[in-house]
């Protein structure tokens, strides 16, 4: 006897299956192709015009006969839930917070100009080679671009800043036009966000000083989700929180909802960003706005 089926038995096996498919009502698959005619140039062959790729049948019949995708609702909410032990899961997929925190992979290019009095509202620090914004102003075309603390700035008008001083990235903003400045910027790459819940008195589970996280409650949700101490607070709900006062951090926390998502840096990398700065240039000048989604 054979291992392998013959191809007699493979076309029986076939014709059974097709008729069981008549009576037993499958589930919809999703989309996941353009209808035929529709189909756009892309970077992937379109499955439906070809009959064998690679060696596989990838036939419309044979994806929607050997793939089970489940239709995502476009506003379907990952909803938090509370486990054996009592830790409740850290995140929920809509929340406003998390989106206005988002730390987005990759690499952007923004666009500026500069004010009535040729600023942009830009203070640069060098770390590692790299060129780091240091401080954003409220108000400023830097902040009204959305530029955050601890963004990388890869290229100022097409210059590689890789292995500049933060004085020469200062005198290339300033050589720049007035009304157009190319920054090619990269999200925060030395920050990291942490979505909370809160237990019922409403706390998230740290304690900081300064804005520096000191200590984590023992089996509370900073905890449970991976904070960290020795690591300051960046922003909360991704509104800026650098230079306040821990009463305001505070306030900030009690006004979210039951998740929060904070932006946490590591204390050596944030103390060299921030060096030479005074805590009121922060608090003043530092831009705390709620940023947009």
């Amino acid at each position: 006897m054979s291992l392998y089926p013959s191809l007699e038995d493979l076309k029986v096996d076939r014709a059974l299956q097709a008729q069981s498919n008549q009576v037993i009502q499958r589930p919809q698959v999703a989309a996941i192709m353009p209808a035929s005619g529709t189909a756009t140039p892309g970077l992937y062959p379109n499955l439906e015009e070809i009959s064998n790729y690679m060696g596989l049948s990838l036939s419309d019949e044979e994806i929607k006969l050997n793939m089970s995708l489940l239709p995502v609702e476009s506003n379907a909410v990952v909803v938090p839930h509370t486990l054996e032990n009592g830790l409740v899961a850290p995140v929920t997929g809509n929340s406003i917070g998390l989106r206005r925190a988002e730390i987005k992979v990759g690499i952007r290019e923004m666009i500026l100009c500069k004010d009535e009095h040729g600023k942009v509202g830009l203070r640069l620090k060098a770390v590692d080679k790299g060129i780091f914004v240091q401080l954003v102003q409220v108000n400023s075309p830097a902040a009204l671009v959305g530029l955050r603390f601890g963004d990388q700035i890869l290229q100022i008008d097409g210059q590689s800043c890789a292995g500049w001083s933060a004085d020469k990235a200062h005198k290339a903003l300033k050589k720049a036009g007035q009304d157009r400045i190319s920054l090619v910027v990269r999200d925060r790459p030395f920050q990291r966000t942490v979505t909370l819940q809160k237990d019922s008195n409403g706390h998230v589970g740290f304690i900081h000083k300064k804005g520096l996280i000191t200590s984590l409650v023992k089996d509370g949700s900073a905890a449970r989700n991976g904070l960290l101490t020795n690591h300051y607070l960046c922003e909360v709900n991704g509104q800026n929180v650098i230079g306040l006062k821990d009463r305001q951090i505070g306030e900030i926390l009690t006004s979210c909802g039951q998740s929060v998502t904070v932006t946490v840096i590591p204390s050596v990398i944030y103390e060299h960003i921030i060096k030479r700065m005074s805590s009121g240039l922060l608090k003043s000048s530092m831009d705390h706005s709620i940023p947009e989604v």
